[in-house]
C-alpha cells in the first residue's frame, strides 16, 4: 500500500482541478449567482467581514434581490 501526503492547500488545489475537469467533461456549468457561503468557501476565507470589505471595494460583484439576500457572481470569485 502506498500513501501520499499533501499539504492542505495542494490538496484543495487538487480537488478543484479534478472537479473543473469533470465539470467541463460532462458539460455541467456552475451557478452564476452563489450564497455568502458558497463565496466564503470559493475565496478560503472563514470571516463574514472579509467577504464584505471585498464586497464594498468592488472587488467582488454581487447582487441584492431582497433585503437580506446577497448573492456573490462566481464569475468575479473566479
Amino acid at each position: 500500500m502506498e500513501v501520499i501526503c499533501l499539504e492542505d492547500e495542494a490538496f484543495y488545489a487538487l480537488v478543484e482541478t479534478v472537479v473543473r475537469r469533470i465539470k467541463d467533461k460532462e458539460g455541467i456549468k456552475e451557478d452564476q449567482w452563489i450564497s455568502g457561503e458558497e463565496a466564503m468557501r470559493k475565496l478560503r476565507i472563514t470571516s463574514k467581514t472579509t467577504l464584505l470589505k471585498l464586497r464594498d471595494e468592488g472587488k467582488i460583484r454581487f447582487s441584492q434581490p431582497e433585503k437580506k439576500i446577497i448573492l456573490y457572481d462566481t464569475h468575479s470569485i473566479n
